[in-house]
């Protein structure tokens, strides 16, 4: 097992996983910017390790800054959360030459599974059902065109590189094709450093369902059920719950082979989501596979009652994955919702100070907060400031308790999306679990005109 671990991420994930290392009687060193200098991240650590300015780029994706941080420490592994440098093949590559363990993928999976027109070939040839598409970049909008044409509208216009929904959009005709190409492409390139972009078919009605795997260095492979994220705005998941409410008994046990059958296709190892689109007819699709942590990973421990993260630390390790498939059994029912600063009107953030903060409790209450009363939310970073998780015996429960909990929940000095969260489970299409990714934008939205 580890000796000292750094953790290179901030908020409420860094959190977490200083929690896990604890439990584990592992050391935890974190890193953090000018502006998180009184963060609860750096409170909670053993150590803290300053790594430069605000800007993201010149803190928390300075990869130099973070291995000098390590190599202070002497820490023996790293943990990157999620986002920033988790899925980044070229920084876990540079931990190992430094001698230190990358605790995640390796990072050939990550290339492979990072760029998704490669990861759509890998799963094709794995024999995994991929959504309608052109495999094969398109490097101008005269290309899109063509291949829009032969897929037939609406399409979706995605990064190759991409991931939380930038540089992604529907596109219905070919006048909206030629409007967006250009603007994602450079949005992709601003923000991944890859603008290549491809073209998938529509899934209409669709719902987000993703797989948890863990994998670990000698070959063992199993599944944690499922989570349903179709609850999104702008792309991106805002409340997930496990297990889903639309799929079958027969179509999620057919979507657990899947996954567990593309891991092992790729030798993947550590902990891993792989993300379906299913169709109205049950019919599922590989979306993508995101190598790392996921924000939404306490559902699924909430249900199964393992520990993801600890188990990522294990498998780091070389520990030896004793976990078996048939022993995975889902009880009761787990919601999280993520609480945002941002504007639940038109979903635009909301930095400031945080100058009331009071949390609901309660046995079936479990909350992932990097903030507290003081916090300052500043506009350099993605605005979810924290999590609450709820597990009921049974989804009306536990949607009656969110309800109840985000009710208790006092945010005052910024604005949160917890009234839009609230519509979400008041409204009967949520309740009667008839949601799908259009949900947020199409139904909710529209009734709010």
């Amino acid at each position: 097992m580890f000796r000292k671990v750094l953790i290179a991420n901030r908020g409420e994930i860094a959190c977490r996983i200083v929690r896990a290392c604890e439990e584990l009687g592992i050391k935890s060193a974190v890193v953090y910017s000018e502006a998180d200098h009184q963060a609860e991240h750096v409170k909670m650590a053993d150590e803290a390790y300053f790594i430069g300015p605000a800007p993201v780029k010149e803190s928390y994706l300075n990869i130099h800054s973070i291995l000098q941080a390590a190599k202070d420490a002497g820490a023996d592994g790293l943990h990157p959360g999620y986002g920033l440098l988790s899925e980044n093949a070229d920084f876990a590559k540079k931990c190992e030459r430094e001698d230190i363990t990358f605790i995640g993928p390796s990072p050939e999976s990550m290339e492979l599974m990072g760029d998704k027109i490669s990861a759509r070939k890998a799963m094709k040839n794995a024999g995994i059902p991929v959504i309608p598409g052109i495999n094969e970049r398109v490097d101008s909008v005269e290309a899109a065109l063509v291949d829009a044409e032969k897929i037939g509208y609406p399409v979706m216009l995605k990064a190759s590189a991409g991931g939380g929904g930038i540089g992604m959009q529907k596109v219905n005709n070919e006048k909206e094709l030629r409007k967006a190409f250009e603007s994602n492409k450079k949005r992709a390139s601003d923000f991944f450093g890859n603008g290549t972009l491809y073209i998938e078919k529509i899934i209409e009605n669709a719902r987000h369902v993703e797989i948890q795997i863990l994998a670990d260095q000698h070959g063992n492979v199993i599944q944690l059920g499922e989570r349903d994220c179709s609850i999104q705005r702008r792309n991106q998941k805002v409340l997930e719950e496990s297990p889903s409410p639309f799929i079958h008994a027969v179509t999620r046990k057919k979507m657990g082979e899947a996954a567990i059958k593309a891991a092992e296709y790729i030798g993947y190892r550590n902990a891993g989501t792989i993300e379906f689109l299913v169709d109205e007819q049950q019919q599922f699709y590989f979306l993508e596979m995101n190598t790392r942590l996921q924000v939404e990973h306490p559902v699924t421990e909430e249900v199964t009652k393992l520990d993801i993260v600890q188990w990522q630390l294990r498998i780091a390790s070389g520990e030896i994955l004793h976990i078996r498939q048939d022993s995975i059994v889902q009880n009761g029912h787990a919601l999280e919702a993520r609480i945002y600063a941002e504007d639940p009107s038109n979903f635009f953030p909301s930095p400031g100070k945080i100058t009331a903060l009071t949390l609901p409790r309660g046995e079936h209450i479990r909350h992932e907060c990097g903030v507290r009363e003081g916090t300052i939310v500043t506009p350099h970073y993605d605005p979810m400031i924290a999590k609450i998780i709820i597990t009921g015996k049974d989804r009306h429960e536990s949607i009656n308790q969110m309800i109840s909990a985000l009710k208790n929940y006092h945010v005052e000095g910024i604005k949160t999306n917890i009234p839009m969260i609230l519509e979400v489970l008041n409204h009967q299409d949520y309740k009667q679990g008839q949601t799908t990714t259009a949900f947020v934008t199409d139904i909710l939205r529209s009734t709010n005109v």
